[in-house]
């Protein structure tokens, strides 16, 4: 008798091997350069809840939640079923429960409510783990954690809205702000005709007979997150460009006028609700002098950029981890990934950029922790370095995002791997809270108007003369273009104090391998146009061994 040949499975042509397993759930913390900043920055005693959050943020769990928040995008509802006008917006629950975990864990507002130093630290040290979900609802956390300091300027109003911005409940849904356990705040700054030049803002406000309240009339063109509780929004009063709270839901309970026209189609951020609302005869309070709108909420501003040198910071993160991941367990040509000299070379020169971005967040966050309770110094360091990094390192992020997609070759550049997301995400960054352009101009504004913090600069500079050579170099060099710096300029300046301030920073507080790398390329110039082009000699082992998670 013939022997019947065995059966194979229906459908089956081919085993799958040599394909990484999934990354989830893995520790969103395990970063050296992050628990060493936390530690250095002053919250130590956040580590513990930091390390804890890093797990939930990596797991399973965590991370399907940040998936279907951008799968299932948010709805804008103009009108019910009767046709009264709601304007509301209808988000998939995984965005509440990523939003619920983040005010919970004190992501938004809560560290002004906190006395013990380092608390903005651990905020900062928090969002750089749990925005390895997703990076759209860090959105309406950060404006939250940022419109408190504004508000402070109207103590009225702060009295009566600063306990619930500072809460750890997170309660959706349009009701009377007082009448809530937490709100979350945004903000509308620009229009359609001007962008980042909100002077020439055309919503008008007008008095009423109420002292401090006034209605307003015009239109927002980028107002993020409109199912917020409160706005802080600019418009021009009799007596100039002025600060505004607009709350969605009056004191009475009736509904603000606040018209959504339409939600924003764009690039990445897709989680995230961004719109055009219109204001006709909306109620609102003033929040500082009148004409002192844009000094006002640039308080809130200062906050945000902070926020967008974290987000980048994190997309690097995680994008290195997801590229580390897949290099360790795919295989080519005979060898691993992360065995093949030249995957080696690119991936440490990626966590190379991590490592100071990281680094450099955790300083800003400790000035601006140390601004907060009096520091003078701190504080004059913290308005120029916000604006070098948020310059810099948001300008390196879809650089770099795309070359750790590449590590994953075909298999990043389809959806299911999650990398498009974080690809899309990246040029955000840059943009939201003043271009390229915008801050590096506002660098040089406060060298020429505040020659305090050009001092606070070059004496955090200081702090590592004589480590390297590299760098002391670099440092007199700079003095020199500073003095005679213009527009034209200004990049190619901003990005030098940028590269030496995170040099200065890993000199001082990374291994040697680190600090000597980074001088060697970004100061020195032995490096290309593109990672993975660190000279030869470079201690590869040891910075992969630094840089990438077990």
């Amino acid at each position: 008798m013939v022997p019947m040949p065995e059966q194979s499975p229906p459908f089956a042509t081919h085993d799958v091997t040599n394909q990484p397993p999934p990354l989830a759930p893995y520790d969103a913390s395990a970063d050296a350069a992050l628990l060493e900043g936390l530690r250095r920055e002053g919250a130590g005693w956040a580590e513990e809840d930091v390390r804890l959050l890093g797990l939930r943020a990596g797991g399973a769990e965590a991370q399907e939640w940040g998936e279907l928040a951008n799968r299932h995008e948010p709805e804008l509802r103009t009108h019910d079923r009767y046709g009264n006008r709601v304007d509301e917006v209808e988000f998939h629950p995984s965005w509440h429960h990523l939003m619920r975990t983040a005010v919970a864990e004190g992501l938004a507002g809560t560290p002004w409510a906190e006395d013990r130093p380092g608390a903005h630290v651990a905020r900062t040290a928090g969002g750089l783990v749990w925005g390895h979900t997703e990076a759209g609802h860090g959105c309406p956390t950060s404006m939250t954690y940022a419109a408190v300091p504004a508000l402070r300027a109207q103590p009225d109003l702060a009295k009566v809205y600063e306990p619930l911005l500072t809460s750890r409940e997170y309660e959706p849904g349009l009701r009377v702000p007082t009448e809530k356990r937490g709100l979350l705040a945004g903000m509308g700054m620009t229009e359609k005709q001007g962008g980042s030049d909100v002077r020439t803002n055309t919503t008008v406000a007008t008095p009423t007979d109420e002292p401090g309240v006034y209605t307003l009339r015009g239109h927002k063109w980028f107002t993020s997150a409109p199912m917020c509780d409160v706005f802080l929004v600019l418009a021009q009063a009799p007596g100039g460009l002025s600060c505004f709270l607009v709350p969605r839901v009056l004191p009475d309970g009736t509904r603000n006028t606040f018209r959504i026209q339409r939600l924003k189609d764009k690039l990445g951020n897709r989680s995230n609700a961004s719109s055009e609302p219109e204001f006709d005869h909306t109620v609102a309070w003033l929040v500082g002098p009148e004409g002192r709108g844009v000094k006002t909420i640039i308080e809130m501003v200062n906050c945000t950029r902070l926020d967008c040198v974290m987000s980048s910071a994190t997309l690097m993160r995680k994008t290195l981890v997801e590229a580390g991941h897949h290099a360790r367990h795919r295989s080519a040509f005979g060898a691993r990934l992360l065995d093949q000299p030249l995957m080696r070379n690119v991936l440490a020169d990626l966590a190379l950029e991590s490592e100071a971005a990281t680094t450099l967040t955790l300083r800003l966050a400790g000035a601006a922790d140390r601004a907060v309770r009096g520091d003078a110094g701190e504080r004059a360091f913290r308005r120029i370095a916000t604006a070098v990094g948020k310059y810099w390192v948001t300008k390196r992020g879809p650089a770099f995002t795309a070359e750790a997609l590449e590590c994953l070759g075909g298999n990043g550049y389809v959806e299911d791997s999650g990398m498009p997301r974080h690809y899309r995400e990246a040029p955000l960054l840059s943009i939201w809270e003043g271009s390229g352009n915008v801050n590096a101009l506002d660098v040089l504004r406060a060298l020429g108007r505040e020659p305090e913090s050009a001092e606070s600069f070059f004496g955090e500079l200081a702090l590592a003369r004589g480590a390297d050579a590299r760098l002391d170099a670099t440092v007199t060099s700079l003095k020199r273009e500073l003095a005679e710096a213009d527009q034209v300029s200004a990049r190619r300046v901003v990005e030098r104090m940028a590269l030496a301030l995170q040099a200065s920073l890993l000199v001082r507080h990374a291994p040697p391998a680190v600090a000597d790398a980074f001088c060697a390329t970004r100061l020195g110039g032995d490096w290309g146009h593109s990672f993975g082009t660190l000279p030869s000699g470079t201690d590869l082992s040891a910075i992969l061994d630094r840089g990438l998670p077990v």
